[in-house]
């Protein structure tokens, strides 16, 4: 004899378990994303269809925006002409926390025909990143060039006030969930422009849209701002050091005595021995300097190696998770069980230093920061109280010790910058008043973009309260 059905009982053994029930005239019903694999059925998917289906009045779909989607498409060689002139290439690792970064994106020359797969986006336009690292929105704030990993949507041909708005809706976590869980299921996910065209977007009222859009221009005012002083730190540090729109020798031809050369350095390659770095000592010459040895500690922190990345735990700096103007979070977390923190953990006032992959890359700690980082990282402590911290470090990111590193890290298929050559790195000492004067400005710079940085996010809690309210 059978039993009935004990839906109470059944409900109660799903309990806690990652188990989501979908009819079948569902699934079909979804022609474009039709998928029985079960991550897309994951829980926390399912709840935000069943959210949409409650307030379907309140949605509407992308489409009906009647805005162009498009992307770039293959451009096999491009490679060649990065720094070649003044149009940045955006791609997947330039756009981070929400924001493009411009000063890591390569620049291209204007290029022939032969190139014209490889599209621009405008001011006022959105880039959603498909592929790689997948549903990061940025919004787009001055012309460029667009990489093929990028989906970027013509937002530009409408109200800013809009575009802005619909830039912030995609950087919420109601909307990234959804482009995480519809990319495409193979070896390297990616994201589609059907997938965005039917994308589902909340109804709001026109009053709200501007007052987002508001909020999104205190942060980018802030934001310039901050760049803005930044730029004038640097402009002091180069006129006192007489560098400002200098241009160094590139004389290809260089001759060099062997006691002046290879039985100082160790080096034949004869990129080590350009004019334009005889040319930059020269200069640098003419003031007091030192070399970091005789002005900061360096240490070493560790590389556990892809096997020991986890999902949680403490956070994993890498070199590409670092600018010179500050670290964004990353996704990689090590066992805290397995280090000893306390010596590997970044204290305030050190300043990170990157020796491999982009060599020369240093910031100044704020605070001790609850992370570990890379071995491609390192920790330079000053115990020479004659350097400000923040002077040292605008140092190290300036023309000075740029060209140092390029020097010392020519010739390898990966740069890699040596702590034996770190340690040698020519720092010139510009007096106290001068190298506060720099401090105090690069201070304000730091304090305006974290100020540019919790507006933007205030914006998109906006925009996820109102999802949250169902819109209109």
């Amino acid at each position: 004899m059978s039993c009935p059905f004990n839906e109470k009982k059944y409900k109660a053994l799903l309990e806690g378990l990652e188990i989501s029930e979908v009819w079948l005239h569902d699934i079909v019903s979804g022609v474009e994303t039709m998928r029985l694999d079960s991550e897309y059925h994951l829980k926390v998917f399912e709840s935000i269809d069943r959210f949409k289906r409650l307030n379907s009045s309140r949605f509407c779909k992308f489409s009906d925006y009647g805005l162009s989607i498009d992307c770039s498409a293959f451009y096999p060689g491009i490679e060649q002409f990065y720094g070649t002139g003044n149009n940045p290439l955006i791609r997947v690792q330039n756009i981070k926390d929400g924001i493009i970064d411009y000063e890591s994106c390569e620049l291209l020359p204007e290029l022939s025909s032969d190139y014209k797969t490889l599209k621009w986006v405008q001011e006022g336009d959105i880039v959603i990143t498909k592929g790689g690292t997948i549903g990061y929105a940025g919004y787009v704030t001055k012309k460029a060039l667009a990489s093929r990993d990028l989906i970027f949507i013509k937002s530009s041909q409408i109200d800013p006030n809009t575009s802005k708005f619909l830039y912030l809706y995609f950087s919420t976590d109601f909307a990234f969930k959804q482009l995480i869980r519809s990319s495409s299921q193979c070896a390297q996910p990616h994201l589609t422009i059907t997938l965005v065209k039917d994308f589902d977007i909340l109804k709001v009222t026109n009053i709200f849209i501007r007052l987002v859009a508001q909020v999104y221009d205190s942060s980018l005012e802030k934001l310039n701002k901050s760049k803005r002083l930044y730029a004038e730190a640097e402009d002091i540090l180069l006129s006192e050091l007489g560098l400002k729109d200098w241009q160094p020798n590139n004389n290809l031809v260089n001759i060099k005595q062997l006691k002046g050369s290879f039985l100082t350095s160790g080096r034949l390659d004869a990129e080590y021995y350009q004019s334009k770095y005889d040319d930059l000592f020269s200069q640098l010459s003419k003031y007091e300097c030192d070399t970091i040895k005789g002005i900061a500690h360096i240490k070493k922190s560790v590389e556990p190696g892809s096997e020991a990345y986890r999902d949680e735990g403490i956070p994993f700096v890498r070199v590409s998770d670092v600018t010179k103007f500050g670290i964004y979070d990353t996704s990689i977390f090590l066992s805290p069980n397995d280090f000893n923190l306390l010596e590997l953990q970044p204290k305030k006032d050190s300043i990170l230093l990157s020796k491999d992959g982009s060599v020369g890359i240093a910031y100044k700690v704020e605070k001790d920061m609850d992370c570990i980082t890379s071995g491609a990282l390192l920790h330079l402590s000053i115990f020479n109280e004659e350097y400000n911290p923040d002077y040292l470090t605008l140092v190290l990111n300036s023309i000075v010790v740029q060209m140092q590193a390029e020097r010392d890290s020519n010739g390898a298929i990966i740069q890699h910058w040596k702590p034996s050559e770190i340690e040698q790195v020519i720092i010139p000492k510009l007096p106290k008043p001068i190298q506060d004067t720099i401090s105090a400005k690069i201070q304000e710079s730091f304090a305006l973009k974290a100020e540019s940085k919790r507006l933007l996010e205030e914006a998109k809690i906006m925009v996820e309260k109102e999802i949250e309210k169902g819109g209109e």
